[in-house]
């Protein structure tokens, strides 16, 4: 969903409670569509995340620290020159529309007083952040658009700033209800969801098909609506008034707890299929809500090659198994074309050689006449010999396949837990490390001449459980093995999640007793830390350390145990964040 207007001006309402007149103290730019402006206030530090991104573009408070680039971009370079130090003094909304005005209170390059603007344009794939000077005039913005991109508006460093054309719609806040029923019984060909949105400046679409949902219990053409149906619609709209004035906000999730939409009404439509979960913070919702989207596409971007690396390694091995299960089917006819061979051996004498076909007794069928296919050219002798010859290929394909099959699917097990890790990645160093990884592995070429000096390998993720034992996670295959097999001790805990690619979790005894807590809290990382994350009831596999062993050859990441108990846990970001240790 599209961050909408009403719900803009929550957040609006929200940051100047909370950052009006805080300083500027840092500026920086993860992505090219994205900005993070550290404040700093009396009652402590916030970070202003702004992202002008077309598939989640939005404003809002985050206690998310991204990772930075080594080098900041121009525009990030020219924003700290310009705004370091400045301080924040209102916020305001263009209306109800998508766009936010950032005022400063700075100084120029001499030292002068003056003002800065930043604005902020929610408007999916033209959404923009831009700076402008004490006079509008634009100092420079994420992205530049000139009069090929735009005939209607340029945004140019030097040109005037101006608002995008506005539209000519009721505003819920302070119009009142009976003028927007007129405005929305203005149209009567129309669908009444549709018929909404097009009357309400600043209303998204899932609260446009909320209010018809309550008013007809789902949608119809606004010309059909009954005198009591059109009095229950004036109801809504002053229900929606007041569910804007509450300032709570509601995150809908799927049903395997996959965020879908958000608004500020309580939405009802979905009935049972939807997950609600209430927020008093707008901030709040919409760090959950994008988080882990926007982390997934921020690795693919930067991951992109890897991606396409391993899905062709995937494909690839796929293809060859298949390939090998079809020679072994092939080859399970063996036993037949040894009979043939026998056969033909044991009736040479009697054989006519220029026959194509020989009909025998087959003594393993209660003599029953057998017809077997031969090459004329050939000695009866010479066939049998080509009969044996195939024989015995058939029985050693059928070995070497077995064990080229199973090769196979241990490798396609290795890819699936090297993807799954790299889903899970969430900075450049965790993505490099798997990078060294793959190319330990054969996957990827070592480039030549390539004697940059290699960073120490990143820790464990760790955590602490509620009763004091820590927990550390690692983040991949290589990194797996060595929290396994070298750092543990023997009578630490080991967890995994059962029959699907995770990464290998470790609670350390410390020379005490590990708790039934712990290891539940455990089992919870470990499930948040696989393939199986959005599902519940997850088995989690756990036992002691000593019990765990690497068979010899193994791709890395790969443990074998028998001895184990299983624990069926459902995990949530709430615990994770809870026992993460800061």
């Amino acid at each position: 969903m599209a961050l909408d207007g009403i719900t803009l001006g929550l957040v609006k309402n929200e940051l100047k409670s909370y950052i009006l007149g805080s300083k500027i103290e840092k500026i920086h730019q993860p992505s090219r569509n994205e900005l993070v402006f550290i404040l700093r206030t009396r009652n402590g530090g916030y970070r202003l995340y702004l992202s002008c991104d077309g598939q989640s573009p939005r404003v809002h408070l985050t206690r998310y620290n991204l990772e930075n680039p080594k080098v900041p971009p121009m525009i990030c370079m020219l924003l700290r020159k310009r705004l370091c130090g400045a301080t924040l003094i209102d916020i305001k909304q263009i209306k109800n529309d998508r766009i936010l005005v950032f005022e400063f209170d700075g100084t120029t390059e001499i030292g002068d007083k003056t003002k800065f603007y930043v604005i902020c344009e929610i408007m999916g794939q033209r959404s923009n952040i831009i700076l402008c000077d004490n006079d509008y005039k634009i100092i420079d913005a994420i992205k530049r658009v000139d009069e090929e991109k735009s005939s209607v508006r340029e945004i140019l460093p030097g040109l005037r700033y101006e608002l995008p054309p506005l539209q000519e719609k009721c505003d819920i806040i302070n119009d009142d209800a009976q003028s927007i029923l007129k405005s929305i019984l203005s149209n009567p060909e129309k669908m009444l969801s549709k018929a909404i949105l097009e009357s309400i400046e600043g209303l998204s679409p899932i609260v446009g098909r909320e209010i018809a949902y309550r008013t007809v219990f789902g949608d119809k053409q606004v010309g059909l609506l009954s005198h009591i149906e059109k009095e229950r619609l004036e109801n809504e709209i002053n229900i929606i008034k007041t569910e804007i004035n509450e300032s709570k906000f509601y995150m809908l999730e799927s049903v395997d707890r996959v965020p879908f939409d958000f608004s500020f009404s309580n939405i009802r439509q979905y009935g049972k299929k939807k997950k609600k979960k209430e927020y008093d913070s707008i901030s709040e919702l919409l760090d959950d809500f994008y988080f882990e989207k926007d982390k997934l596409n921020r690795i693919k971007r930067k991951a992109s090659d890897l991606f396409k690396l391993l899905n062709n390694a995937v494909e690839r091995t796929s293809r060859k198994i298949n390939n090998r299960k079809i020679e072994l089917e092939k080859s399970e006819n063996r036993e037949q074309i040894r009979i043939f061979a026998e056969l033909i051996t044991a009736n040479q004498y009697r054989l006519n050689e220029k026959s194509s076909v020989y009909k025998l007794e087959n003594y393993y069928d209660n003599n029953n006449i057998i017809e077997i296919s031969v090459n004329p050219a050939l000695s009866p002798l010479q066939n049998a010999q080509k009969y044996f010859k195939e024989y015995k290929k058939a029985a050693n394909a059928e070995k070497l396949l077995h064990n080229l099959i199973e090769d196979g699917e241990q490798e396609l097990i290795y890819l699936d837990s090297v993807i799954d890790n790299l889903t899970r990645a969430e900075t450049e160093r965790e993505i490099s490390e798997i990078r060294d990884e793959l190319e330990q592995g054969g996957y990827i070429k070592r480039k030549k001449g390539n004697k940059s000096k290699k960073e120490k390998p990143l820790p464990p993720i760790e955590f602490i459980s509620s009763d004091g034992f820590k927990i550390l996670v690692g983040r991949n295959n290589v990194q797996n093995d060595i929290l396994t097999l070298k750092t543990a001790m023997n009578y630490d805990m080991w967890l995994h999640v059962q029959k699907h690619a995770g990464s290998h979790t470790v609670i350390v005894a410390d020379r005490k007793e590990i708790t039934e807590t712990a290891i539940y809290e455990a089992a919870c990382i470990a499930a948040y830390h696989s393939k199986a994350k959005n599902s519940s009831t997850v088995p989690v596999d756990y036992t002691l350390i000593k019990n765990v062993k690497k068979p010899t050859g193994s791709k890395p990441g790969k443990v074998i145990y028998k001895t184990y108990n299983t624990i069926y846990v459902t995990p949530t970001k709430e615990i994770i964040e809870k026992l993460k240790k800061e």
